[in-house]
Formats: C-alpha cells, structure tokens, sequence
C-alpha cells in the first residue's frame, strides 16, 4: 500500500480554448517491442523517439539484465546490441516490470524458450493483474512457471531447454497474449501459429517482418486470422522510428474537442487501423477529426492528426471495435459525459483487469464530478447532457495513469475543478503530459490543496 505522503495529488481547471501544434511521446506498445526484437537481432538496432516512460524503461533494464546491451545514446534515441535468436543469457537479477502488462506479458514470451530460469515481478499493481492467459500456452511450447495463485506475479520462469511450436486459438481477443506466443516462437523449430477469432492490434507483427522474420497471415473461412511465424530466424538490425502513441494522444485529441474554441494539431501520430477505434468514436460521435500528410514508417502508417472542437452526441460502441481502442475507453467516457444524449459501450470485460479495474473507476470518477453513469454487465452506459459538469473530486486514480490523465482532461471542460488523488502513474506512459497539455493552453497541475472541494 502506498503511503498517503507519497501521492501527488493534481488538479485541473476550466480552460479557454486549446491552441498549438504538439508532438506525443512515442508508442509505448511499439517501444516495448523494438527493444525485444531488436535484441534477438543480430547488430545494431537505432531506436529513434522510444517511449521513455517507466514501463518502457523497465523492459530495457531486464533486457539488460538479461546479456542485451541497450544504451542510451540521446533524448528518446537507443542503441540495442542484439544478441541474436535464442542467445539470451541468465539473468543476473530479478527482472522487475513495474506496472507494465504489456511488458511483462511480451518478456515472459520472449524468455520462454530459452535454457534460463528468470525471477519476473512487477508493482503490487502489476501482481494482482492475471499472466494465465500468457501460462497456458507457453506452457505447452515446453515451459515451467512457479507463479502465485491465480497465476500472478511474482513468479519463476523455466525456459524450454527443448521448446515446441503450437497452434494456438486465442480464447480472448488479446495482443499481449498473441505476441507473447509469437516471441516465444522465435526461438522454437518449425512454425508456430496463432489464430485470432478477432483482429487485435498488429504491431508485434509488423515489428518481426520489419526484421526479417518469416510471417504467413491468411484468413480462415470464419473470419478468424491465423497468423504462423518460422521459428529460428536470423534476424538483422534496423533502424526504428517510434511514432506518437494515439493512446497518448486520445487526451489532446478530446480535450480539443470539449472545449470551445480548440484547434490543435498533433504531429506524427501512429494511426495504425488496429488503433484508431477512438477516432473512429469520436467521428461518429461528430468529432471534427482529420488525418494529413499520411506516410509510412518501419510498416506502420503516421500521420498528423488535426482536431477542432465540436458538438459531440451519443452513440452506440459495438464490442468488436473494444480491441482497437481498450486503452481509450476512460477518455471516450470523459467524451461522452459532455455529449448531448447517451453514449453506450459494449465488450469492456477486459477493463476489469487493466492497471485497475477500469470500469469500476470510470463509473466512480463520473460520478464524482457530475456525469450520470452506469455498468450492465461489460457495458457502459454515459448519459450526456450536452452541457459542462459541475466538476469536484478528489477522483480516486488507484495508481492507473489513464484513470488519472482522463479525468484531469475532464476538468477543461468543467464549470468547476477536478482534483485526482495521485497523478504520479502518469509517468509510466506518458512523461511530461501536464507541460505538454499546458502548452496548449490546459490549467493542469499539482493540486496544492489535496482533497479540497
């Protein structure tokens, strides 16, 4: 538990119109990934705008940790030494992923098979969240797991010595559990397949072809992907370019439209077709949203995305669009509570176990500042009354940083303040997010008046 002194209680207040062009931190599920392949490679690997964010930044150290040369050469540029398919080392450590799912997930993969027996932990955030779903199959390619009940961190991994390619049917819609199968893969003979019932985000994908793994992607007669990678590759060095994470940008990009008078443009933003579900939202919702200049970069498509305010009204979200868009459902809610009619969100099991249970929290925090709201079941129900929220709070964040940013974004378009009880998780995704909304005109910052109303 942490203690009380050590929270950074933030606040946020109504603001004029936001105005500026903004550059987001790099995508973090994107860094997480170059750094791994990147290792397995064999050179020299240039990382250009890594996400340097606490998640991230504890994936470079185990990697380190692990025989992997990761330098830091300049702001948000790396050099990884790769050492090549199936050359990971003992650990000289335990490996502690702080609060990253994505990173824990993709490294209890990518060590799997290889002859090594790694200590993964992570915060007490990180070991309640659930690692069966990555246990299971892992498991059947050949590896050993010593984990806490429920399959939970802290536990002990046993590489396969001897490890064997599956065929793998996700069970849920799941990039970390399809790409921790797929890492896993790289060091296994033959050929190892993941089929996905539904499309998730394929940056893992892009990243290994990138680098000249041997990837075969068709589709099944029932719509399903079926994705089969050849193991023990020789993998080479490239150069990466990150680009801007959009689910760091999903809090300009609603904050512009919330509050009158915003025009915002947010450059070099990755709008990969697996991602941009929140885009797709706030469209339909009557968000004025435009991509320009699109380009392409290391196999994902950029561009820069410009964003005026809008009248926004409800709609109905389809549970298959949840996996292009997991990670933006607290701010869609911020959206839709300063929408005009009802906004209604299926398919969001899944965000009961994120950093928190997102859902739980997004129904608090509404509450707390105004918002009318409700669960049924996996669904979420905003009902927006097309004018501004009176404000309050403290919101309680439970150390989630997009509990905390969305609702600090909330607080522009209040008549009142938003105080959040603890901002410091932002830091794991998206350092500097209070200068950067400042830029733009955003009153947010450290609350001098903890639990005030």
């Amino acid at each position: 538990m942490v203690e009380t002194s050590a929270l950074r209680p933030m606040i946020a207040r109504p603001s004029g119109g936001l105005t500026g062009d903004i550059r987001v931190p790099g995508d973090k599920s994107i860094s997480h990934r170059a750094l791994m392949i990147g290792a397995m490679a064999v050179g020299r690997t240039r990382i250009e705008g890594l996400l340097e964010g606490e998640d991230v930044l504890c994936t470079a150290e185990a990697l380190r940790r692990l025989g992997v040369r990761v330098r830091r050469l300049d702001a948000a540029t790396y050099e990884v030494s790769g050492v090549g398919v199936g050359a990971l080392a003992q650990p000289s450590a335990v490996l502690d992923m702080g609060n990253s799912g994505t990173g824990a997930r993709l490294l209890v993969g990518l060590i799997a098979t290889h002859p090594l027996t790694a200590h993964v932990t992570g915060d007490a955030s990180l070991c309640r969240r659930p690692m069966m779903r990555v246990i299971e199959p892992l498991t059947r390619m050949g590896t050993r797991f010593e984990a806490q009940a429920g399959g939970r961190l802290p536990m002990l991994v046993t590489g396969a010595r001897l490890p064997v390619p599956i065929e793998y049917r996700l069970p849920v819609a799941s990039a970390q559990v399809k790409s921790s199968i797929l890492l896993a893969g790289l060091n296994a003979p033959g050929v190892t397949t993941v089929i996905e019932p539904e499309a998730t985000r394929d940056h893992t994908e892009l990243m290994l072809a990138h680098f000249g793994a041997r990837l075969h992607i068709t589709r099944d007669r029932d719509g399903a992907t079926r994705i089969a990678l050849t193991g023990q590759p020789e993998l080479e060095a490239r150069r990466v370019r990150v680009p801007g994470d959009p689910s760091s940008a999903a809090f300009a990009t609603v904050a512009a439209l919330v509050v009158p008078g915003s025009d915002i443009t947010i450059r070099g933003v990755g709008v990969n077709a697996l991602r941009i579900g929140l885009c797709r939202t706030l469209t339909e919702m009557g968000g004025d949203i435009t991509f320009d200049n699109t380009r392409e970069d290391a196999g994902e498509p950029v561009a820069d995305i410009r964003i005026r305010a809008s009248r926004l009204r409800g709609v109905e979200v389809p549970a298959e669009r949840a996996p292009s868009m997991i990670d933006e459902y607290p701010i869609l809610a911020v959206a839709a509570a300063c929408a005009e009619g009802t906004t209604v969100m299926h398919g969001l099991a899944e965000l009961r176990v994120k950093e928190s249970d997102r859902l739980t929290a997004i129904c608090d925090g509404l509450r707390r500042i105004g918002a009318e709201v409700r669960e049924a079941g996996d669904t979420l129900i905003v009902d927006g009354r097309g004018a501004a929220l009176a404000g309050g709070g403290p919101v309680a964040t439970h150390y989630d940083h997009r509990i905390a940013m969305a609702f600090l974004v909330a607080g522009l378009a209040c008549t009142g303040p938003v105080r959040v009880d603890d901002g410091r998780a932002i830091t794991t995704s998206f350092p500097g997010f209070d200068a950067l909304m400042q830029n733009l005109g955003a009153d947010i910052g450290t609350d001098s008046e903890p639990g005030a109303r």
